[in-house]
């Protein structure tokens, strides 16, 4: 493993330790209840979720067969809480590729190292990849073990294209912070673009489907090619992962010739 990708991994290690093990928790107290969801239809089931307001649903997912386990996983794990914890962690850490140590000082000595500037990027961006994955990684086998444990009924690789889906989505909000950080050298404009997109993109994505004024917005929001394709119920989702990937490798290769570019005071 190269220097700069161990050393970045090692300044990351104190967020990613902190993110894994409250995502774990929240998805573990949320999960393990699960039981005394299906055993109360009369509050969980579709004639008491049918009473609340159609755009807290929407936002929520819908809240299909919330007594099932495709439902419930969905609408816990996969549709808001998940990947809004999941979004917070990629966006701190994308933080950290260039924003955050230009703003402290600390990017100018990293910078006298004989190392061009978009080997220095694509070395710090993939510490970034690897340490979502290995949130990502842990969380995974969390979900899947409780799942199988109180019998949800969802079959492993459903899950499995899920949690891809989750990752390859807080992998482009992590890309869109770095690559405004190195555009800029800005955290707050980072976290503020991000932001903005994470959260325009959802509400978009989820109340898009019933407002026509606001339907077509939903080809530029991130959420709608991880949601869109329903994996927790029809599996992977291959073309809308790929265009996933493909904008994130697109963010990427923008945010290396913007940095390379840029006066950072050297």
């Amino acid at each position: 493993m190269p220097a700069l990708v161990s050393k970045s991994l090692r300044d990351y290690r104190r967020g990613l330790i902190g993110w894994t093990v409250g995502i774990g928790a929240f998805m573990l107290l949320y999960l393990s209840v699960y039981s005394s969801i299906v055993a109360d239809p009369e509050v969980y089931g579709p004639a008491a979720l049918a009473k609340f307001p159609g755009a807290m649903k929407d936002l929520m997912g819908g809240l299909d067969n919330f007594t099932s386990g495709a439902g419930y996983l969905q609408a816990v794990a996969y549709q808001l809480f998940g990947p809004l914890l999941f979004a917070m962690c990629a966006v701190a850490l994308g933080n950290q590729v260039i924003a955050q140590p230009e703003e402290k000082g600390t990017l100018e000595l990293t910078l006298t190292l004989p190392i061009d500037r978009r080997r220095l990027f694509l070395e710090r961006f993939a510490a970034l990849a690897l340490g979502l994955f290995g949130v990502a990684l842990l969380t995974f086998a969390l979900i899947a073990g409780m799942a199988s444990a109180l019998d949800m009924g969802v079959p492993f690789g459903n899950i499995a294209a899920a949690h891809t889906g989750l990752y390859l989505l807080v992998l482009f909000l992590g890309t869109v912070t770095a690559t405004v950080g190195a555009a800029t050298g800005r955290k707050n404009l980072a976290m503020a673009v991000t932001g903005v997109w994470a959260v325009g993109g959802y509400v978009v994505e989820t109340l898009g489907r019933d407002v026509a004024a606001v339907s077509w917005l939903r080809w530029l929001s991130p959420f709608h090619y991880f949601l869109d394709g329903r994996p927790v119920y029809q599996g992977l989702p291959v073309g809308d992962y790929l265009v996933l990937a493909g904008a994130t490798v697109v963010l990427l290769l923008t945010a290396m010739l913007a940095f390379d570019r840029r006066d950072v005071g050297v």
